[in-house]
């Protein structure tokens, strides 16, 4: 488990750097790299977020990723689809995941970030989603479905608010429209390992040559996802990005666990033990 630098949810001035970023750098200064483990909210149960979220964040989890329930999941293998559906069967909203972020904000560590269609936010309004968003105590936001040209005018929504804005890069994305993705994340890069959607694999994606390439053209950190699902595939992972995104492997053990929590916390664990130590 790593040492944790940055300070507890209720611990951020309005003056600190996005949390994220200050996640990320502080591994950059110690040579290490970070988990980001992915859950659903509202599943298994519509009230079982708040624990999961302090269970992760005490096994050492550095980011977690919360997706909001959407009926037509972008990407997402059967595993976290039918994690959704549930979740929405069990009337989750969008509402009901930002109050129970806001209820355990103050009480962890971890980067808080949310994973969800855009076409969630536009319900309300992108600047009020975000505007919630940051009120509850999220630190960033993911919208896979965002249209490149759309991106830098959301870029800019998040920088008024401090959010990071975590955008995904394809294994084939190249030119103009890898460029426009680039310049608009903010906080990280989203890599996708692999082409398809989400879910568990035997092997570890091999990302060493992508990440080399993104790093010749921005200076962000390289979060990598998709078929990452054992410590010997975030170490293998890790060895070039900067962070090992888990959530096909994790969803489906939350699926059946009698205490998901502590289910949570050992995956969480186990995981860990494919990332580097901090240098003494």
């Amino acid at each position: 488990m790593h040492p944790r630098w940055w300070p507890r949810g209720d611990k951020v001035s309005e003056q600190s750097p996005n949390r994220i970023t200050r996640i990320f750098e502080e591994h950059r200064q110690a040579n290490t790299k970070a988990l980001m483990p992915f859950v659903v909210g509202g599943h298994p149960t519509p009230d079982s977020l708040p624990s999961l979220l302090k269970a992760m964040d005490g096994a050492g989890a550095d980011i977690i990723e919360i997706g909001f329930p959407f009926s037509d999941p972008i990407a997402d293998g059967p595993v976290i689809a039918a994690a959704m559906h549930e979740a929405l069967q069990n009337k989750v909203t969008p509402g009901k995941i930002l109050e129970s972020i806001s209820a355990v904000r103050p009480h962890i560590n971890a980067g808080l970030v949310a994973m969800l269609s855009v076409s969630i936010a536009d319900r309300l309004g992108r600047a009020s989603f975000l505007d919630r968003a940051k009120a509850a105590g999220l630190d960033g936001v993911i919208l896979p479905d965002l249209d490149p040209e759309e991106a830098p005018e959301v870029a800019n929504l998040c920088d008024q608010r401090e959010l990071a804005l975590g955008l995904l890069v394809g294994p084939a994305t190249t030119g103009p429209r890898l460029a426009t993705i680039l310049s608009s994340c903010r906080g990280f890069v989203y890599l996708l390992a692999r082409a398809g959607i989400t879910g568990e694999s035997d092997q570890a994606p091999e990302v060493e040559a992508r990440v080399a390439e993104l790093r010749s053209l921005t200076q962000l950190p390289v979060a990598c996802g998709f078929g990452i699902g054992s410590a010997s595939q975030v170490e293998a992972v890790t060895q070039h990005a900067d962070a090992a995104i888990v959530g096909s492997a994790l969803v489906r053990r939350l699926q059946d666990a009698a205490d998901p929590a502590a289910c949570a916390s050992d995956f969480v664990q186990e995981l860990s033990a494919g990332l580097g130590q901090p240098e003494a």
